[in-house]
């Protein structure tokens, strides 16, 4: 699999190595980001542009990870889900309600698919996603 496929096409596997730099990758840009921004080096407009535009990516390496896994695509909306809850306004719950619908439970959805992305192996052989997982050419 070429660094273009890996990175922008949604069609076919990867394994969890590649997973794991792919997120690597995002964390190191994602603070990259955040300091350049905080220290006011980029403007929050741009450093807006340049979060949306590692959205892609990202959504490319967890689509093709799912496929590995042998799950359709559409549970990545689960990360959004999650990241919606995270980010609502809850105040109109009462102490633990607002914890747990704010807090807890975008947590738990986090981790489990983490977990399941990061930690288990995928489907051996071919799937319905297609054939056995590939590794990316980094050349």
């Amino acid at each position: 699999m070429t660094l273009q496929q890996w990175l922008f096409s949604i069609k076919g596997r990867i394994g969890r190595r590649d997973f794991w730099i792919w997120m690597a990758l995002w964390v190191v840009a994602m603070l990259l980001l955040f300091v350049l921004a905080d220290r006011e080096w980029v403007t929050s407009q741009s450093a807006a542009f340049m979060l949306v535009c590692l959205l892609w990516p990202t959504a490319a390496v967890v689509v093709k990870r799912l496929h590995d896994r042998g799950r359709s695509g559409l549970w990545a909306l689960l990360m959004i889900l999650a990241w919606m809850l995270f980010a609502g306004n809850w105040v109109m719950l009462e102490g633990i309600w607002r914890w747990g619908v704010g807090t807890l439970v975008p947590t738990i959805i986090m981790v489990l698919i983490i977990l399941d992305l990061g930690a288990f192996p995928g489907t051996p052989g071919e799937n319905k996603y297609g054939n056995a997982t590939l590794e990316v050419k980094y050349r």
